[in-house]
């Protein structure tokens, strides 16, 4: 079983920054995707960035040019690293890893607040 624990929301200027960082346990996290997700209030869940097992990215369109996802295998951690954050960027931000026989683990989630 994989336990998913994200930390580093937080409330935040706009144009501020914060850094999201999801810790893995369980031996797998090196093998997998990881990516992040967030949910505003009234809204579907959406893709923000995701990471592969050998380190390619992807970024939705308004995460593009300002947040980078990272991982670090040897801690077992991915991080979001989140700058120009717009009022629009609030939401809760969930940790997802993906694996291509257990399916999806999700972590609770950690709130983030742009204030304008």
């Amino acid at each position: 079983q994989v336990q998913l624990v994200e930390s580093g929301g937080g409330l935040v200027q706009a144009g501020g920054s914060l850094r999201l960082s999801c810790a893995a346990s369980g031996s797998i996290f090196r093998l997998n995707s990881m990516g992040w997700y967030r949910q505003a209030p009234g809204k579907q869940r959406e893709l923000v960035a995701t990471i592969t097992a050998i380190g390619t990215t992807r970024y939705s369109d308004s995460a593009k040019g300002r947040f980078t996802i990272s991982r670090d295998n040897t801690k077992n951690t991915v991080y979001l690293q989140m700058n120009s954050l717009k009022p629009e960027d609030t939401a809760l931000y969930y940790c997802n890893m993906g694996t291509p026989i257990q399916g999806h683990y999700w972590g609770q989630g950690t709130q983030v607040t742009v204030s304008s």
